[in-house]
């Protein structure tokens, strides 16, 4: 099989053609998706890290000097949010925001939501006891992280349900080649969503509570830095966006794998211990994010192979998660495995900052699950989305 973004049998199952990528050069160009693939652990490990790349090129060059064409006009209420977060900025811009918001999303503030993140997965647990066929993903894993993060941002309860929507229909542009209707969707949701969060941060200046708006809009470093209204506004975005889609992706794909390996579920149900590393397993087994995009900054040799400045680099973590150099026997789903370090929460400076609440978020569901019910089982085989960069089930029909 070829890396084929588009077909459905290839989102449904890459690794064989991950397989394929990493036995030829470690930096192969992708005519159809214009892409430089680099498929290997040590070197998406190693890319990730290095600073000749980028997720944006602005800090640097113009998109004229990049050989790149101008961002479309309409989609500019789109980049104006997405462009004020973390997540699509380089040093030092992205130093001042990642340790602004570090700041006010400590290990104190996440600890402090274990209690929280278990009593809303006792109460979506609660809704579905009894309740015979159930899908799993809209009774569990959609509500979870969004409710999480709506308390952590102190988002009003009955606001809540605008919060999902909003993401999956922004992460619509993160995929290779969104089409016009996905982008015109992206920008409606991030000027919605944009204009709601800038209303709310200045209720939150006006009368501020225990929340993370409250908190980040008036946080200062030693230097007398802050957050501008536009850089709240974006990571509040990004918050959502990050922390939600990959936690909902991971339980989704996470519940089918183990149903795909019967014997590691049931090895996880006798004994509940081996939680940590399952989940870290599964996150590595097969990941929602199975691709992230760097831009080439300057000329760069990757082993051997020259990828010129204003090419942009496909860093496969769905393989580079499977690689043998890296994981032994890496298509075999393992709970209690100990050894290898899986790239789903990225490297670098860039290293997902909310990868202690996802992993917080994930024991406790899977815990929790494990544990209320037992013989929660699979009804039928479930189809994927359409979407590869992050990839996920249209459902998960279960029997609880």
């Amino acid at each position: 099989m070829r890396f084929a973004p588009s077909d459905p049998a290839f989102v449904a199952d890459p690794y064989p053609a991950y397989a394929a990528l990493r036995e030829g050069p470690r930096v192969q160009y992708d005519e159809a998706t214009d892409r430089w693939l680099v498929a290997r652990h040590a070197d998406v490990d190693a890319l990730l890290r290095d600073r000749r790349l980028g997720r944006s090129y602005l800090h640097v060059a113009t998109h004229a000097e990049m050989g790149r064409p101008e961002d479309p006009p309409e989609l500019a209420p789109f980049w104006h949010v997405v462009r004020n977060g973390m997540l699509d900025v380089e040093p030092p811009v992205h130093t001042r925001l990642r340790r602004l918001v570090s700041r006010a999303f400590t290990p104190r503030t996440v600890e402090r939501l274990r209690g929280t993140v278990q009593e809303v997965v006792d109460r979506l647990v609660d809704d579905v006891q009894g309740a015979g066929e159930v899908d799993l993903l809209t009774a569990l894993a959609e509500p979870l992280p969004v409710t999480v993060i709506a308390e952590m941002l102190g988002v009003p309860e009955a606001d809540r349900h605008l919060l999902r929507p909003w993401s999956a229909d922004i992460c619509g542009m993160y995929e290779l080649d969104p089409t016009p209707e996905a982008a015109a969707t992206a920008m409606r949701a991030c000027r919605e969503f944009g204009d709601y969060l800038t209303a709310l941060s200045r209720e939150r200046r006006a009368r501020p509570q225990d929340d993370l708006i409250t908190v980040m809009g008036q946080v200062v470093d030693e230097g007398g830095d802050a957050l501008t209204e536009d850089e709240l506004v974006g990571t509040c975005v990004l918050l959502l966006n990050a922390g939600h889609e990959a936690t909902v992706g991971v339980t989704g794909l996470g519940w089918w794998s183990l149903f795909r390996n019967p014997g590691e579920l049931a090895r996880l149900r006798a004994d509940h211990a081996l939680l940590p590393t399952a989940v870290e397993e599964l996150m590595r087994w097969d990941t929602p994010l199975q691709v992230f995009e760097r831009w080439v900054l300057e000329d760069v040799t990757i082993g051997g192979v020259d990828v010129p400045r204003g090419a942009e680099l496909g860093l496969l973590f769905g393989s580079a998660n499977r690689d043998p150099e890296v994981f032994a026997d890496p298509d075999r789903l393992d709970v209690g495995r100990s050894s290898g370090t899986h790239l789903s929460f990225g490297a670098g400076v860039h290293f997902c900052l909310g990868a202690p609440l996802a992993r917080l978020e994930l024991q406790t569901s899977f815990g929790t699950v494990l544990r209320r019910l037992p013989q929660l089982e699979l009804v039928e085989e479930p189809a994927w989305r359409p979407g590869y960069v992050i990839r996920g089930l249209e459902e998960l029909r279960v029997r609880v």
